[in-house]
Order: C-alpha cells, then sequence, then structure tokens
C-alpha cells in the first residue's frame, strides 16, 4: 500500500493541473446536482416502527383530514416539504386587557383580513370556534394555511403577515409569527465558523512557520468540504435530508480536511528540511504519513458507517453523509495536496525559524513526553481521576428531542412557545393524542371515548383530557381522537411519565370497551424516539468498542495497545457526556457558551459522540504509536521506543488536535438547540482524547506496560495482514535517491545512533 501510494503522490506532483481541473470539474458537477435537487431540507425526526409512528400512520388512514394538524407541538413543527405549508400567528393581549372581554379578538382579525386575500393563502382559522383563546383571556393563536408548499409561499404573503403584525405592535399587543416561513433556517456558515477557519490558519502558521504552508490544508480543506456538502445537498431530491446532517458533514469535513492535510504536508516539509528533492519527498509523505491518513480515514469512515445498525433512518441518513464526506478529504489530501505541493516547489522548503523547527523535531525534542514517562504512576492516577470527576454530571444524563422553547432567544418559534405556554399552560406545547379505534365494533366508539377521557383525566398530571371532536359526529365513524394536555412541558420527565401511565393504562380500556387504544402526537413521538434511541447505544458502543480492537491490533500488532487505546476512549466518551450535561442540562458557564435554555440533551447526541469520537481518537493514535511501534521494531527500549514516538508525532498532533477544536467550537455559538451541543460535546471530546488521553495516559501506561505493551502470540502474528501504516516498505525498497532522514522509518545500520540521540534529547 506504501508503494502505491508513493506512486500516486508522485503522479499528482507531476500532473498538478490535470489534478487540479479533475477536482474544480467534481467540484462543479456537484454543485449542479445541489443546485437542481430544490435545496430541500427537513429538520423532522421519526423512527420506523414506533408505536407514536405506527398510531400516527392510523390516524392519517382512519381519519383523514378530519385529524390534520392535531397533536403538533406548533405550527412551528417540521413540516413535509412537498405538503401546503402553515404557520401561527400568537398575539398577547395588551397588559391588562383580556381576550375574554371587550373588542380583542375583532381587533385581531381586523388586523388579519388582509391576510386572508393574500397569493396562496387557503384561510385562517377562527380563535373562537377552534378553542384557541387562552382560559385566563390573555393569548390566543390564528393558524394560516398555504395552498402551496413552504417554499413557494410568495414573498407577498409572508410580507402581508408581517405588516400585519406591526399594525397589531402599534395597538400594544406582543406578535410572534411562528412555523412555516418564519422557522428561522439554520446557518451552516457565518461569523463565529469564519472564526474557527482563522484560529486553524494561526495554528497552521505557528505549526509552519510559513503562511504559504499554512493556507494549504485550509484551501484543500474548504475545497472537499465543498464537494461533499454540495454532494449531500444533491441527494434531498430523492431523500430526506435535515440540516443536522450536513452541519455534521461540515464540521467533520473541515476538521478532517485540515487535520489530514496538516500531517502530510508536515511529513513534506520535515523531508525537505532533511535535504530531499520535492517531487521525491511528496511522494514519499503520500506513502508514509498517507498511509496512516488512509488507515485513520478509514476508522472514522467505519465509525460513522456504523450508526446504520441502530436501524434509525434519520441517524443512518447522518452517518452516511458524514463518512461520504471523510472520504472525499481523504482522497484530497492524498492527491490535490501532493498536486499543490507541485505548484509550491521548492518554496515549503523550511527556513529560518520553522528550519529549526524540523531540527528540533529530528532530535526528538519533548519535556512533556520525557515527563510523563518519568512518572507514569502519578500521571495515569492523576489523568483518570480527573476524566472521572469531570464525567459525573453525566450520572443525570437527561435525553429528548428539542422544542421550539430550545430555539434561539428571540426568534418567533421561541416567542410563540413561551406566550402559548404562559396563556395555555407548559403542556400545551407538547399535546399527546389517544386514538380509539373501534373497527370492530363502531357501535362502541361513543361509550369508549368517555371511557378513556375519564380514565386518562384522573392520571398524575394531566391538565386537561377531552376528545377532538364529538364521538359520532360522522355518520359510521369507527375511529376518534382524545386529546391530552400534559401539565408538565414537552421535554419534563413527567409528561415522559404520562405516556407510559396511559400505555399502562391500556389493557384494561381495551378490555372494557373492546377498542384498540394508540398513543401519538409529538411529545410521544419524542419520547419513542429518545427511548429506542438509548435502548441502541449499548449495542452499538459494543460495536464500535470490538471494532476499535480488531482494527488496532491489526494496526499495531499488539493485544495490549488496543485495550489501552479503548480504555481511554471509555474515559473520553464518560468525560465529554458530563461536560456536556454540566453545560447544557445543568446550565453551568451557559453564558460564556450561549446557551439561554437548558434541557434534556439530543437523544441521538450518545451514539452519535461515539461514533465520530472513536474515529478521530484513532487518528490521534494511530499517528502517535505508529511511530512508537516503528522505533520498538527498530531496537529501541520500550521506554525509548515510546519517548521518540512521542516526541516525533507530540507537536504534530497537538496542532491538529488544537484546529479540530477550534473547528468544532465555532459551530457552538450557533445558538442551535440541534447543533450547539453536538459542536461542544465534539469540541471538548478532543480535549480530553488528544491531550489528556493519547499525550498523557496512553504514554504513561505503555512505559508501565513496558515490552509487554507490544507482546503478540506468533499464531495470531501469522493470521494478520501488515498493513504497514508506517511506510516502512518504502525505506526497504529504496523509494527515494535521498538519504532517509531520521523523520522517516530508519535501517537497522542508522538506528543505534538515532536512538541514543533522541534518548538523550528527550530526557
Amino acid at each position: 500500500m506504501a508503494r502505491v501510494l508513493d506512486r500516486l503522490g508522485r503522479g499528482s506532483y507531476r500532473h498538478r493541473w490535470i489534478v487540479l481541473v479533475a477536482w474544480l470539474l467534481v467540484l462543479a458537477a456537484a454543485a449542479f446536482g445541489a443546485v437542481s435537487s430544490g435545496l430541500h431540507l427537513s429538520n423532522s425526526f421519526s423512527i420506523p416502527g414506533t408505536e407514536s409512528d405506527r398510531a400516527q400512520a392510523l390516524v392519517a388512514e382512519r381519519l383523514g383530514d378530519q385529524a390534520a394538524g392535531v397533536g403538533s407541538t406548533s405550527a412551528s413543527q417540521a413540516q413535509d416539504v412537498e405538503a401546503p405549508a402553515s404557520a401561527r400567528v400568537v398575539v398577547a393581549a395588551p397588559e391588562g386587557e383580556s381576550y375574554l372581554t371587550g373588542t380583542g379578538i375583532q381587533d385581531v382579525m381586523t388586523a388579519l383580513a388582509p391576510v386572508a386575500d393574500a397569493p396562496d393563502v387557503a384561510g385562517l382559522s377562527d380563535p373562537v370556534t377552534s378553542q384557541a383563546v387562552a382560559p385566563d383571556g390573555s393569548v390566543l393563536y390564528v393558524d394560516v394555511q398555504f395552498t402551496v408548499a413552504l417554499d413557494d409561499v410568495p414573498t407577498a404573503t409572508t410580507d402581508a403577515l408581517e405588516d400585519a403584525a406591526s399594525t397589531l405592535e402599534a395597538d400594544g399587543y406582543e406578535v410572534a409569527l411562528s412555523g412555516g416561513p418564519f422557522t428561522e433556517p439554520l446557518e451552516l456558515a457565518g461569523p463565529t465558523e469564519a472564526l474557527g477557519l482563522v484560529v486553524a490558519l494561526v495554528v497552521l502558521v505557528v505549526t509552519f512557520g510559513s503562511l504559504l504552508a499554512a493556507g494549504m490544508p485550509i484551501l484543500t480543506a474548504l475545497l472537499g468540504v465543498g464537494i461533499g456538502i454540495a454532494g449531500v445537498l444533491s441527494l434531498s431530491a430523492v431523500t430526506d435530508i435535515s440540516s443536522s446532517t450536513l452541519t455534521l458533514a461540515l464540521m467533520l469535513g473541515l476538521a478532517v480536511g485540515i487535520d489530514y492535510a496538516l500531517f502530510l504536508l508536515s511529513r513534506h516539509r520535515q523531508q525537505l528540511a532533511d535535504g530531499m528533492d520535492p517531487e521525491t519527498s511528496a511522494g514519499h509523505a503520500v506513502g508514509t504519513a498517507g498511509s496512516a491518513v488512509g488507515f485513520a480515514g478509514t476508522t472514522v469512515v467505519i465509525a460513522l458507517a456504523a450508526l446504520t445498525v441502530t436501524g434509525i433512518p434519520f441517524l443512518a441518513a447522518m452517518g452516511l453523509a458524514a463518512a461520504a464526506t471523510v472520504v472525499i478529504a481523504v482522497l484530497v489530501a492524498l492527491t490535490l495536496l501532493p498536486a499543490m505541493m507541485g505548484f509550491a516547489g521548492e518554496r515549503l522548503r523550511p527556513r529560518g525559524r520553522a528550519l529549526k523547527q524540523a531540527e528540533h523535531s529530528r532530535e526528538a525534542r519533548n519535556r512533556w513526553g520525557a515527563f510523563v514517562t518519568t512518572h507514569p504512576i502519578i500521571t495515569l492516577v492523576a489523568g483518570a481521576l480527573v476524566l472521572l470527576i469531570i464525567a459525573i454530571p453525566a450520572l443525570s444524563l437527561r435525553l429528548g428531542l428539542p422544542t421550539a422553547g430550545r430555539e434561539p432567544e428571540g426568534s418567533g418559534d421561541r416567542r410563540a412557545y413561551e406566550m402559548l405556554a404562559e396563556g395555555f399552560g407548559p403542556g400545551f406545547n407538547g399535546p399527546l393524542v389517544v386514538l380509539v379505534d373501534a373497527q370492530d365494533d363502531p357501535s362502541a366508539l361513543a361509550d369508549a371515548v368517555e371511557a378513556v377521557t375519564a380514565t386518562v383525566s384522573q392520571l398524575p398530571d394531566v391538565a386537561y383530557a377531552a376528545p377532538v371532536a364529538a364521538p359520532g359526529a360522522t355518520e359510521g365513524a369507527d375511529a376518534a381522537l382524545v386529546i391530552v394536555i400534559p401539565g408538565g412541558a414537552p421535554d419534563s420527565p413527567e409528561t415522559a411519565d404520562l405516556v407510559h401511565a396511559i400505555r399502562d393504562a391500556r389493557p384494561g380500556l381495551e378490555a372494557d370497551t373492546g377498542t384498540e387504544l394508540w398513543v401519538t402526537g409529538a411529545s410521544a413521538a419524542n419520547i419513542d424516539i429518545t427511548e429506542k434511541l438509548a435502548d441502541a447505544f449499548p449495542v452499538f458502543l459494543l460495536i464500535v468498542v470490538g471494532l476499535a480492537i480488531v482494527l488496532l491490533l491489526v494496526a499495531f500488532r499488539s493485544l495490549l495497545v488496543p485495550v489501552t487505546a479503548v480504555l481511554g476512549f471509555l474515559l473520553t466518551i464518560a468525560a465529554a457526556f458530563g461536560a456536556t450535561t454540566a453545560v447544557f442540562q445543568w446550565g453551568w458557564l451557559s453564558g460564556i457558551f450561549n446557551v439561554d435554555s437548558t434541557g434534556p440533551l439530543l437523544s441521538f447526541l450518545p451514539i452519535l459522540l461515539v461514533g465520530v469520537l472513536f474515529g478521530l481518537a484513532m487518528d490521534y493514535q494511530v499517528f502517535l504509536v505508529s511511530r512508537m511501534r516503528e522505533e520498538h521494531v527498530h531496537g529501541a527500549d520500550a521506554t525509548a521506543a515510546v519517548r521518540l514516538g512521542f516526541a516525533h508525532g507530540a507537536r504534530v498532533v497537538l496542532a491538529a488536535a488544537l484546529i479540530m477544536i477550534s473547528v468544532f467550537s465555532s459551530f457552538v455559538f450557533s445558538g442551535s438547540a440541534q447543533i450547539s451541543p453536538i459542536a461542544f460535546a465534539l469540541a471538548i471530546g478532543i480535549l480530553f482524547d488528544a491531550i489528556v488521553v493519547r499525550m498523557t495516559l496512553i504514554p504513561a501506561a505503555m512505559t508501565l506496560l513496558g515490552k509487554s505493551a507490544w507482546y503478540l502470540p506468533r499464531w495470531l502474528d501469522r493470521i494478520i495482514p501488515n498493513v504497514d501504516i508506517e511506510g516502512a516498505a518504502l525505506d526497504r525498497a529504496g523509494s527515494h535517491a535521498a538519504p532517509a532522514p531520521v523523520d522517516e522509518v530508519p535501517d537497522d545500520t542508522h538506528h543505534g545512533a538515532h536512538t541514543a540521540h533522541g534518548v538523550h534529547a528527550a530526557e
């Protein structure tokens, strides 16, 4: 593999114009596909097979238009991009006034009258007949139904709604426009994301000491991300693509794209500093560091693709989209980057301060590595204790899906949610729906609805329960709905308990009434999704841990190295969960991280975090420990091998981690209830894993293990393939004319001097 990659690197260097034009054509084709798709994004989450999903299908089948919108949290609930859109106008009466008296309702409807005549408006609901006036008369809402899909709502119509809102506000009313065209779309790139790239550029400039070298990873990563994002958007024409899917692909594509280019370019510049000619160095960098990039990228892709085993469509889509973006990042790094090296030529050869840095790297100077390996027991205990303490908040971790109450402060959806909660009670934003199915005996429907309503009304935390319409109003009806308003908010533990209480009461009710009962509604669906994801998490974690052990066994040909890597990964995950819980659920440091509302963490965050962090953690494990193994294979004693390998890789791994942290952190301040916790968990997870685990605990553990760290039974050694991620085959084959630099795999005749010098410098 190393020889193949070496030829690929050389070929890309020589034919740089062809490579550059080819990638630009791929970008153009992907952009054309994205534009042609219509750029439809969906924010709905569903899991086929849950009770709420089956019940919702039954409601649509049995009641059709009679049940349209029943059980939705509000008009801000995600809408099918192809179905007619809707919006909701929530109006609070001026202070001291009530809709129960005076002309308030008439004033509102008069202001909204022009909206009924606006283009593509099917009609407006009547707040009196639809019982949309709060019991205390403080708030009412009017639903606006359009005849066209969300993306086709005319600007003139939204302007008419905004003008009506302005008129009411001028009269002292408080108005919130929510749902449909008034739901703020997620911004994939903004000032904070740009700041993340600036920080990454600064880290690269410090690392390379050259603006030209620092700009190359940014440019190649942006091109790879552009292709990946455009490709994902192209698929939106044939399948649901959520904004979360797109943002995850963007975050990962940027982070790994910059990191992989950093690993390759740092090897290239080290070789140039050692006197190698640029073309040979480009090929050798792709053959050596490129092998590690390919292996590391493969672990990320496999971990992300493993999200498909959960059987959850939207999570599988997120994993596959992000995996595809990572594949593109790897291919760009292995082909376009050496082409860019060809354009830069000798200008990438280190000079001045950068040359001194290269000399330090050659001499394996690293004080931290020496300290960690000198005091391994203290290091292990202290590092593990710190991570375990940070993990404590994870013991109170709660999961759920975000409601409109978690939207950015000041948004229409957030204001509408809060106004409705204040006027109608917190449970109004999360109604439950009980489907009473009397298909076998339609005559029993009326009595069954009455019995269900009476029983449910007596359950704890029920604010209100009543039939949606009088049973039997439609002749021959064999199904009806009972609406249940919880006393708690949609994402509260009490609402989840209520859903289970209704389902626990179901067997007795079904036996007494001779009907079938189903519980659905937006809140029930969110609870079902959360519980199914929680059930899938242990299985997924076992798959990832097993995968890690197998991959690392092949990569390092050791039994204990994979075990230490996995234990470190588990500490990382626990600490990342703890820190994320403390900030987004407990509200610690919420002002710093732009968290204006706390609540349960995303239900799919644990699975997503494990899948993504596993791949990224293995990146650092591969780049650090592969160099340690290289030193050990060539004769260094156990401690010297750890010190030398750490010293050669630590600087680049630290820079890579800082870049990844800066990219992920830039998304934390988006204010999105979906994206911010994911970005924070990834950023803090990378911080813990790269700095505490890979650069502290792993060297300490391997020092304590000594020679046994590299033990592998002979029978296992014979059957495991040799992937040569260090690229040693290139040196054995004499693939370059210049003498092998110390930074590369040395042959046995030079290794003694290398080891002695390196250990002396490390100490």
